[in-house]
């Protein structure tokens, strides 16, 4: 399967590149992707396990959502860390920087991990029927209105228009998490999603689970709004990440289970299923459908 991929650097220049991916064996309108972020550290945690859910489900896609490689996104802490385990799906991968990534100037570690599966910080790509983008978040480089991550996302949005959109990276709008909780440096990120009716939006950074209704990016609960859901669940060691008095909308929450969530995209439509690592029980699936 051949990607197209639009891509634009922190200062603004686009790009656009192809990107090879493996052949495989699922139908043009069903592709399955599977995602997770706080993955890999030096005393691997449960980043093996959750490799092994990568390499049992074999999804089309695996998106990263931030902090792939403890504690600095080095590339020799990818090598080390990240490598041996989800390095294994790295022909398939469509990877996302969070904060940890940043401690190395400009995230240059994971952009030299990476490489072309990594064309930018922020960069976009078409699965099937569906506009997916990969973004920077906040914390290393802005996410504010007018900056030049906010101005390739209104581009890109205007420029490929679809019945259904996901975008992800680590920080979450909205999280019912003490450690970091609710971002609102990525308002306008959530502002360009919901004007140009975006569905799902997937991060990372709360090393937990949370699934929330659909809202507008105000936090308002909205048929026809964004979906988002939390899967810092990657197995990085840093430990369990309570959670506080849940925030609005928030349906669906756990803590100390490490896994990786599964979705499946269909024209106009996907279904999600967060999948546990062995030996731990709990699950969330269900199905939607498009807004626009």
């Amino acid at each position: 399967m051949r990607v197209a991929v639009t891509a634009s650097n922190s200062g603004g220049a686009s790009t656009a590149l192809s990107a090879q991916t493996a052949v495989v064996s699922a139908a043009p309108d069903s592709i399955v992707i599977a995602a997770a972020g706080d993955i890999c550290s030096s005393s691997v945690g449960d980043c093996a396990a959750t490799a092994n859910l990568l390499d049992s489900i074999n999804p089309t896609a695996v998106l990263t959502l931030g902090d792939n490689a403890y504690e600095d996104g080095a590339l020799s802490q990818y090598n080390l860390e990240y490598k041996p385990y989800w390095g294994r799906q790295d022909a398939k991968v469509y990877p996302s920087p969070g904060n940890h990534d940043f401690h190395t100037a400009n995230g240059q570690g994971y952009l030299d991990y990476f490489g072309v599966r990594a064309p930018a910080l922020w960069y976009s790509y078409d699965l099937g029927t569906w506009h997916v983008i990969s973004l920077a978040g906040d914390v290393g480089v802005s996410a504010s209105a007018g900056s030049p991550q906010e101005t390739f996302l209104k581009n890109d949005l205007a420029a490929h228009p679809a019945q259904c959109i996901l975008a992800y990276w680590h920080e979450p709008r909205f999280s019912s998490g003490t450690v970091h909780g609710s971002d609102s440096g990525v308002s306008a990120l959530w502002k360009d999603l919901y004007a140009a009716h975006g569905d799902l939006i997937l991060n990372g950074h709360e090393h937990n689970y949370e699934r929330f209704a659909k809202q507008d990016p105000n936090g308002v609960a909205d048929p026809n709004g964004l979906r988002e859901i939390v899967a810092g669940t990657g197995g990085a060691h840093e430990g369990v990440y309570p959670f506080g008095t849940p925030v609005a909308n928030s349906e669906v929450r756990n803590q100390g289970t490490s896994g990786v969530l599964k979705v499946t995209l269909h024209p106009g439509s996907y279904d999600w299923e967060f999948v546990p690592v062995e030996g731990a029980s709990f699950t969330d699936a269900g199905s939607d459908v498009c807004s626009a």
